[in-house]
């Protein structure tokens, strides 16, 4: 790395961490006459800093503080390539709308964990009709006991780039696998962790169609053993996670 490079990662980082530092100082130093000296950073700069921001709440205040700052944390969304909502408590509005402004997103994480993304069929449909949805590469619904096989068949319709998918411990069926083999067909990898109403009909039609297929995770499930013989009678290389 060059010394200008690190100069500038350096500086950057110091620039982050003032103005997370000085969120609620801004806020209130701009009730007076005097304009703040972080408020005098560009908008491209400022949308560059708040890309660092690992915390949406921090976003959200960010966004609050005027208008100048709520068009740079647009900016900044626009320009990320992954977004992950695991351990963030997010209902179907909240993530729709982060999403909706993410216009060059290719990883999405609504991963349900210990405080739990509350994701249902609704969050999924508005997430379907968002700009970035066709260029996801990977997918992770991960735990989502609040999604149906209806939500699930909306969204993958429309993930026709979609290369890495983990749907493992939801209760989706067979339906769910014939939307993926569908509208998937570069899908490299599949989770199917604990998925206890998946049968060897519908997972023989995934590894039928997505012939692009590397890896299936079929762990937890309730499908016979003589099955994965079957699938590697398709797929020979096909690694199967039991």
């Amino acid at each position: 790395m060059s010394t200008f490079s690190l100069s500038l990662s350096l500086s950057t980082v110091y620039i982050y961490e003032i103005t997370v530092g000085s969120l609620l100082e801004t806020r209130e130093a701009m009730k007076g006459d005097e304009e703040p000296e972080v408020d005098r950073l560009p908008v491209d700069l400022l949308a560059h800093i708040f890309a660092l921001f690992t915390s949406f709440r921090d976003l959200a205040e960010a966004s609050g503080v005027c208008r100048k700052w709520r068009r740079a944390v647009k900016q900044s969304l626009a320009r990320r390539e992954r977004l992950s909502f695991a351990g963030w408590k997010m209902d179907d509005d909240s993530t729709t709308r982060l999403v909706r402004l993410a216009y060059n997103l290719k990883d999405l994480d609504i991963s349900k964990s210990r405080w739990g993304c509350q994701i249902t069929d609704i969050g999924l449909y508005q997430i379907s009709s968002t700009k970035c949805v066709s260029n996801l590469i990977s997918l992770s619904l991960w735990g989502m006991t609040g999604i149906t096989d209806q939500g699930v068949v909306q969204l993958i319709s429309t993930t026709t780039s979609l290369q890495h998918l983990n749907i493992g411990g939801t209760f989706i069926t067979d339906d769910s696998l014939f939307a993926i083999a569908d509208n998937c067909p570069y899908l490299k990898t599949i989770v199917l962790w604990s998925c206890r109403h998946v049968t060897a009909s519908g997972l023989a039609f995934v590894v039928k169609k997505c012939r692009k297929l590397e890896s299936i995770n079929v762990w937890g499930t309730r499908v016979p053993l003589d099955c994965f013989i079957g699938l590697l009678a398709i797929n020979p290389a096909l690694k199967i996670k039991l």
